[in-house]
């Protein structure tokens, strides 16, 4: 007998490429919020972890993960077809007919596809969720197929924007899938343009915070130096070369400012070069990678969040950085480009401006921006800021409306979730 056909309680899996990894707090925190609905939820994970940094949210996790062999030689990918071949019901016939499909696929991929399966009739999966529509969303997608389970799952960033991303793969998936979900509207309207005419249900749902871990509070008065802060991944698309030549322009001009930019990746010897070729080593600070409570801190310290993303060479743009909407609810003032999903965030309902929004790559906004920053009251931009986040992006909300969409029997077609 099938999953889909036994009368078992709803539970539910998450599948990720990688659990837990330290730049996806997003994911966490949408983990707590539907386990804290009481979902009963388990994890898979398709490569273990290489980061030995851990945020202390981790431990807040009750369900447990489990680890799908990533098969490197022959006779580990055959153990894996003999498990699925005594643990899915129906394996032959369903392996049977899917594999012209598996065949023109990763082949490390189709295997952990049939690894995952054995582990979802083990664990009385029904329904699996993955975050990104690339590898777990590939693997989710065979695993469903071959235990008759209904599948979803996000859609970001990389997974839809990069240069990479086969359209045609990734259309599929959304067409296969019982319902996708994207954190922008601006990705919304991308992927109805990209998956015209197939029969998808997608549904926006911005990622969520828990609130009560971002108290909100006015703006401090400024000190004679500017405090600036910046968080993310040190790669081309989040624009941070742009902040140093701001930066440098302002500090010619004679404000004083103290910059410190938190994160790490690709990019951190060669902003370092451009801090020292712009003469800014007193006044810009390379943070490396924080915890979620150490960014918090920051922020508390900071007179000024800046978001400053671009569009990458290779197409890649962020999302809606997770980051920007804490620095919203604790009410720090924020700027942010105009990539993707953020223009959605710098007004509120009636009209007021919930931070300052900049052409992405102009270092003139940026400065204009920081200038204002440096001289006016943004007391009621930052009370507007954290009204939008409590309205639109509570987590408590964004996890009632995953689980209304996991119990819809039909998905409407390309509808849109507030």
């Amino acid at each position: 007998m099938l999953l889909s056909e036994r009368s078992a309680p709803s539970r539910t899996a998450y599948v990720l490429k990688m659990y837990p990894r330290f730049s996806e707090t997003f994911i966490v925190t949408e983990i707590l919020a539907r386990e804290a609905q009481g979902e009963d939820l388990r994890l898979f994970s398709l490569r273990p972890p290489i980061d030995p940094r851990f945020h202390p949210e981790l431990a807040r996790v009750r369900a447990g993960v489990t680890y799908i062999p990533k098969p490197s030689k022959i006779l580990e990918a055959w153990s894996l077809l003999g498990e699925g071949l005594v643990t899915v019901p129906g394996f032959v016939e369903r392996f049977a007919r899917m594999l012209p499909g598996l065949l023109a696929m990763d082949p490390i991929e189709a295997h952990q596809g049939v690894g995952l399966a054995s582990e979802f009739v083990r664990q009385g999966i029904t329904h699996a969720h993955a975050h990104f529509g690339s590898m777990a969303a590939r693997v989710t997608a065979i695993a469903a197929d071959l235990v008759d389970i209904p599948f979803s799952f996000t859609a970001h960033a990389k997974d839809i924007f990069h240069e990479e991303v086969d359209a045609a793969v990734l259309v599929d998936l959304m067409r296969r899938a019982h319902h996708v979900v994207t954190v922008s509207d601006f990705n919304h309207r991308f992927l109805d343009r990209i998956a015209a005419g197939a029969d998808t249900s997608v549904h926006r749902v911005y990622n969520g915070l828990e609130l009560s871990r971002f108290p909100y509070e006015d703006p401090a008065p400024r000190g004679p130096v500017l405090r600036v802060c910046a968080v993310g991944r040190l790669v081309e698309k989040k624009g941070f070369p742009h902040l140093l030549d701001a930066v440098a322009r302002l500090k010619a001009d004679g404000l004083a400012l103290d910059v410190r930019i938190a994160g790490g990746g690709p990019q951190h010897e060669d902003l370092l070069a451009h801090v020292r070729a712009l003469e800014l080593a007193e006044d810009v600070t390379l943070l490396g990678p924080r915890t979620q409570d150490e960014v918090l801190a920051l922020l508390r310290w900071a007179d000024v969040f800046v978001a400053p993303c671009v569009v990458a060479a290779d197409g890649n743009m962020d999302g809606l950085p997770t980051v920007l909407l804490e620095a919203m609810a604790t009410g720090v003032p924020c700027i942010a480009s105009d990539v993707t999903g953020i223009p959605e965030v710098f007004a509120s309902g009636d009209g007021v401006a919930t931070g300052l929004l900049t052409r992405a790559g102009s270092t003139a906004d940026l400065v204009a921006a920081l200038a204002h920053c440096a001289s006016a009251d943004l007391t009621g931009m930052t009370r507007a800021a954290r009204h939008l986040i409590e309205s639109a992006f509570d987590s408590r909300h964004q996890a009632r409306r995953l689980r209304e969409l996991q119990n819809e029997q039909g998905a409407l077609s390309c509808s849109r979730a507030s």
